[in-house]
């Protein structure tokens, strides 16, 4: 299996199963002297690990990650950093009655078609596991950030359970650490409380909506036609398991705006700097960051491993009933939220040496 790898200058390759000994990620281009210890980004691992309430995974793991290379003295060194996180809570037996069987609505029939092989045992690579390594490199792209960007802040939030969205107009940034649910509206998690409650007990499963959003992210990131920040942006968030659709700024509801709505008009600040009166464009215009907040929303599918018997197909051919045993995620959703926090960081940074090699400052004064 090749493709392990995303990023030009900051890249990130991930290794590991589900059901493995342990997973992680090779970062390498992390520049020198960046503080770094593994607690930095135990932070972040322990925001998404599983088993921390009702409504995911009970698969309990420690997510403790070990940083083996790259980091001397409590600084990085420029050399590659390589990251571990030990699988300690495999329980593969759960999975022994689907080894013949195809589950709907996961890579299992994709991933036997195209290699003649699959790890059963909780999808393999395909598992939604993978992100613990994500979340891990995002926290080496946080460090640097710091001290490249330092004003940079990246928040992510839940804001659509299944049918059930958000009101805009209850938005409370100090709302998404105080629920289960990573949501910015009170009463939206007390809302989705009860429904979630309701599916899974019922051994059903849910798709979510979440929108990651990084403030003070500068003007210049990104490059016309092939190297847009946008398209980078998109294409970090679709490789998430389980991502179906993703969308920059005003998004898919552009189509339904005319050129007067839609236009971001520009006025000058009183720092001197263009300020805009809105931000359809999500921070991006040309593939080129504007200084405004880079905002993104992508769409999680319903978890495929469901309790709920589903036809199929075997290896061999023959109809089947399935249901799937094991312990998953509801709404595989909700721990999204800090593995998009980590690839629009993987991504930033990324763009922030590019921008730095190629440009160092920017050269369009205004003003």
């Amino acid at each position: 299996m090749s493709i392990n790898s995303f990023g030009r200058l900051f890249t990130v390759t991930t290794w590991g199963e589900s059901h493995g000994p342990a997973l992680g990620a090779t970062v390498d281009g992390c520049p020198p002297g960046v503080p770094l210890d593994a607690e930095m980004l135990q932070r972040w691992l322990d925001l998404r690990k599983p088993g921390q309430n009702k409504y995911t995974t009970q698969r309990r793991e420690p997510d403790a990650v070990e940083i083996l290379s790259g980091v001397f003295e409590g600084q990085t060194t420029g050399t590659p950093i390589q990251l571990m996180i030990r699988n300690t809570d495999q329980r593969s037996k759960d999975y022994s009655d689907i080894m013949e069987k195809f589950r709907p609505g996961h890579a299992d029939i994709t991933y036997w078609q195209k290699y003649g092989i699959r790890d059963y045992r909780g999808g393999g690579r395909s598992s939604a596991r993978e992100t613990a390594a994500r979340v891990a490199a995002g926290g080496v792209a946080r460090e640097a950030l710091k001290v490249l960007v330092p004003d940079l802040e990246i928040t992510g939030c839940m804001v659509q359970m299944g049918p059930h969205k958000i009101n805009r107009e209850a938005w409370d940034w100090d709302q998404i650490a105080q629920n289960p649910f990573w949501t910015p509206d009170a009463q939206a998690a007390q809302d989705w409380a009860a429904y979630l409650d309701e599916l899974r007990k019922s051994g059903n499963s849910v798709g979510a909506v979440i929108e990651v959003v990084a403030k003070g992210a500068p003007a210049g990131l990104g490059a016309p036609i092939y190297g847009k920040i946008d398209t980078d942006i998109a294409t970090a968030m679709m490789s998430i398991n389980a991502v179906k659709g993703v969308e920059i700024g005003a998004g898919m509801g552009a189509a339904e705006l005319t050129g007067e709505d839609n236009a971001d008009e520009i006025f000058m600040g009183n720092d001197g700097k263009p300020v805009y009166s809105s931000n359809h464009a999500g921070g991006v215009l040309g593939g080129i960051s504007t200084g405004q907040d880079l905002v993104c929303r992508f769409a999680v599918k319903p978890t495929s491993s469901i309790l709920k018997p589903r036809q199929t197909i075997t290896k061999s051919g023959q109809s089947a009933e399935i249901i799937t045993k094991g312990r998953h995620d509801p709404c595989v959703g909700i721990r999204a939220v800090p593995v998009g926090e980590a690839m629009m960081a993987c991504v930033i940074l990324d763009h922030v040496l590019l921008h730095r090699g190629q440009i160092g400052q920017n050269r369009g004064p205004i003003g």
